[in-house]
């Protein structure tokens, strides 16, 4: 039995829908559509081996650095977040902020989360948050609580995991063989081959790409044979996407350096200046890009967050723990430059470009419409809300500035960029969220009362654009 004290109307079925048409679009064309998860950063290794969680800490808490920022903001000594306390100490720390963190998205995922995995529909507090444990702890013992079955709770049909090119991709060839409904694909994370800010970690990656594909780099044109080499042996495994996280795109007119000079001014432990290494960046970006683009595959850019700001927290916890921020960075000139570049030679594949920077919507969501061509649907993307932006108002922001400046029938919708199994029923709260949106502009007279005909683009948004868009296929993949 669902564990349930319910609380008024709050996520009642009819949750942000807010008069009878978006109730009609969400729940006849969009609720029970599959989920294609096309950019997360899951664990193949869990996945394939449909691991089950000692407890909900370690499947919600852990890894969560949108928790763990509430939880430091409302005064949790950090030994109940990423320390050594107990995992019921730590669910105990987050039951008693998430009271507290009301008007923050997290109150609402975190309560959907809860309910639409666990069936609880009380609200999580320190009174009971106890009781929620042990019902939660129990239920993750079973078969439908392991990561595969959480994910065909939410009907996931693709996830796409965000692995580094010298990732040997066993996880993924493994879980190939198997028979399942779930598609399980790489998506190609280069990041690492062209991050020479530091020459030290620098020639360690190099150390160990070189290890991945047989031969030594030891100039710059042996390191795009090895960048070319790995995303054949990605190919071959089902990869059909490339992800980069940048602060901006770069782009440079002419040569303004030698770029053998550069690796070779790099290998041997040597800095580079800031213009150098944004020169570096640029052209290996632009070569990897080529390489895509002869392979039929989707690049995607994050763009505009500023990473690692708390330097003590750096040195004490590693990155990825909740130090990033919005960053201010100039996007449009060398966006328009780069894509330019590619475009020039007919070298520009599909692409989805994600803003963190809300003051750069209407920016990105212009910038698209100067590289479709025609030649495909949609072929170029102005990316979901993300990080910081994937929420209510968020959403809304990039939904309407789409629709305002591009088509927002062609969007291909949601992700989780997550590394939770539990961050699921975003997709939810995005379709809630859209649903609501276009059924304001009918009672508004904006637009006409069709259901069947908006009803199809609601669908389309949700799953069909994005089925349409990806080559997700287990042919031809090398088991």
């Amino acid at each position: 039995m669902p564990y349930s004290t319910n609380k008024a109307s709050f996520l009642s079925d009819d949750f942000l829908l807010q008069n009878d048409f978006a109730k009609t679009l969400y729940h006849q064309y969009a609720k029970d559509l599959p989920i294609i998860d096309y950019h997360n950063h899951l664990p193949p290794a869990e996945i394939n081996a449909d691991k089950k969680f000692d407890n909900i800490s370690k499947s919600w808490l852990a890894g969560d650095h949108y928790k763990w920022r509430a939880m430091r903001t409302f005064g949790i000594n950090e030994k109940f977040i990423t320390g050594d306390a107990s995992d019921e100490a730590k669910f105990h720390s987050w039951a008693k902020t998430l009271p507290n963190t009301l008007r923050n998205p997290l109150y609402h995922w975190s309560h959907l989360e809860l309910k639409r995995y666990f069936g609880v529909d009380e609200l999580l507090s320190e009174s009971n948050a106890s009781e929620i444990y042990q019902h939660c702890n129990s239920l993750l013992q079973q078969d439908t609580h392991s990561t595969q079955g959480l994910l065909k709770q939410m009907k996931v049909e693709v996830v796409c995991s965000t692995d580094d090119p010298i990732d040997s991709l066993d996880q993924h060839v493994s879980f190939h063989k198997k028979d399942s409904s779930l598609g399980m694909y790489p998506a190609f994370r280069p990041d690492k081959s062209f991050a020479v800010e530091n020459p030290t970690s620098y020639n360690a990656y190099i150390t160990n790409l070189a290890a991945s594909t047989g031969f030594e780099i030891t100039s710059y044109d042996k390191l795009l044979e090895a960048m070319s080499k790995r995303i054949d042996y990605f190919h071959l495994r089902g990869g059909r996407l490339a992800d980069h996280g940048l602060e901006q795109l770069y782009f440079f007119k002419k040569e303004a350096y030698s770029i053998d000079q550069l690796f070779k001014q790099v290998t041997s432990g040597h800095e580079l200046s800031k213009e150098e290494i944004d020169f570096f960046k640029y052209t290996t970006l632009l070569a990897l890009c080529k390489m895509y683009h002869a392979k039929g595959w989707v690049q995607q850019f994050h763009l505009g967050a500023l990473r690692n700001t708390n330097e003590r927290s750096l040195r004490i916890l590693g990155p990825d723990t909740g130090y990033d921020s919005i960053g201010d960075f100039d996007q449009s000139t060398a966006m328009a430059g780069f894509f330019n570049e590619l475009n020039s030679d007919d070298q520009l594949c599909k692409t989805i470009i994600y803003n963190l920077n809300p003051r750069d919507n209407e920016v990105f969501a212009t910038m698209i419409g100067n590289y479709n061509d025609g030649s495909i649907k949609g072929k170029i993307q102005f990316g979901s809300g993300w990080w910081y932006l994937d929420q209510k108002d968020g959403m809304e922001k990039q939904i309407n500035t789409l629709s305002n400046m591009g088509l927002i029938s062609c969007f291909i919708g949601m992700l989780t960029d997550s590394r939770s199994f539990l961050s699921f029923p975003r997709h939810e709260y995005f379709r809630r969220i859209l649903c609501n949106l276009f059924a304001k502009d009918v009672a508004n007279g904006e637009l006409p009362w069709d259901e069947k005909w908006l009803g199809g683009i609601i669908s389309d948004i949700c799953y069909n654009n994005a089925k349409q868009y990806f080559d997700f296929s287990p042919k031809n993949i090398q088991v």
